[in-house]
């Protein structure tokens, strides 16, 4: 197989998807090409792709021409479309709750797999590029917001004073939020984590945060069979924007991460709380690129409203790129060893296998998932 790395054109995308690591292991039995400086935005020269096995090639137009296999970290940018050969396999980060693109993926011949849509199973933990990046993304949330909040985290006994511990609000604990309670807790801070899934409490207080929640009613469920939160009642809604609202006014910080796969992101910090929250208090509103938690919030910009600094970057992951980069390859290495069969190194992409079905996007000039 041919496989190609090209160079991430995605405005702020610094990531790649094969590491000299991966590369490596691709090459004792693949053909790997890598577009020159396509490692770069993660501190990995060419000269490191080459000692492990790859051909650099100097542009996108020559490495799309050379490669049948494509790993992406992001889906195909406008331009890159009359690059690719028809019967390509393109793997990534390709959006597929955008109908309109997974489209023109089949019109344009393509075997796409999207890497957001592995399936949470144990034998696909290894794959699972969704939690690999938000791990990286929870954690650079709190660097960001510390960088931004005017005061120390931790309680410190001074021979001046004592200072008090920073108190921060996490709204959402899946993987980005647990990493975001874990390294506040790091750097001192005083934290409560709110969450529409019961069942997360336990690791939230495992980490040393205090859990809040809304009491659901008889027979109502707050998961979805996959493991994400669902969409809740008004009545829910309600009660849950009071009880934000209150534990919000109290805090410092307020991280919040709440998705809904497919939809865009719920509401959960309102500019009325905003407007009631401590002069020099912060947001990071990571799912500003769906919306936001936080209608306040600006993608790719820090803003302050209401006397608050409201931070809205977008690709948190991409601004640590090397260990982004680092976990990403390997999941999609764990990915793409399914597609070749494990004895001779021949294609074989096997419709039966779970991980498979539930990645693939188009195939044969079709759309698989309509």
């Amino acid at each position: 197989m041919q496989i190609g790395i090209p160079l991430e054109i995605r405005a702020g995308e610094k990531r790649v998807a094969a590491t000299p690591e991966t590369v490596k292991k691709l090459a004792s039995a693949h053909s790997v090409f890598v577009q020159a400086g396509a490692g770069l935005g993660a501190s990995i020269p060419d000269s490191e792709y080459e000692a492990a096995g790859a051909k650099i090639l100097g542009s996108a137009a020559e490495l799309y021409a050379a490669s049948r296999l494509v790993l992406k970290v992001r889906g195909l940018e406008e331009s890159e479309f009359p690059l690719v050969k028809k019967d390509s396999i393109l793997v990534g980060l390709l959006s597929p709750h955008e109908k309109e693109k997974m489209e023109a993926y089949a019109k344009q011949g393509l075997t796409a797999f999207a890497m957001e849509s592995i399936p949470r199973i144990s034998r696909a933990q290894s794959m699972d590029v969704l939690s690999s990046q938000a791990n990286i993304g929870g954690y650079k949330s709190v660097i960001l917001a510390a960088n931004a909040y005017g005061r120390f985290f931790p309680m410190l006994m001074t021979a001046a004073g004592t200072v008090k511990a920073a108190r921060v609000l996490v709204l959402g604990v899946g993987v980005a939020g647990l990493q975001a309670i874990a390294t506040a807790k790091r750097l001192g801070a005083v934290i409560e984590a709110f969450d529409v899934r019961p069942a997360v409490r336990e690791q939230v207080l495992s980490l040393g945060a205090k859990f809040v929640e809304v009491p659901l009613s008889e027979g109502e469920s707050a998961e979805t069979s996959g493991g994400y939160a669902r969409e809740m009642s008004e009545e829910y809604k309600q009660k849950q924007a009071e009880l934000i609202k209150a534990r919000a006014i109290q805090s410092d910080i307020v991280i919040t991460t709440a998705l809904i796969p497919g939809r865009p992101a719920p509401v959960l910090l309102k500019e009325e709380t905003v407007a009631a929250m401590k002069h020099g208090s912060v947001v990071v509103d990571m799912a500003v690129e769906f919306g936001g938690n936080c209608p306040l919030s600006e993608k790719d910009r820090i803003v302050e409203k209401h006397g608050v600094t409201l931070i809205g970057h977008t690709n948190l992951p991409a601004m640590m790129a090397a260990d982004a980069s680092a976990l990403y390859a390997r999941n999609m290495l764990n990915f793409i060893n399914l597609l070749f069969e494990p004895k001779t190194g021949e294609l074989k992409i096997d419709r039966e296998d779970e991980i498979i079905a539930g990645t693939l996007i188009s195939m044969n000039g079709e759309l698989v998932k309509k």
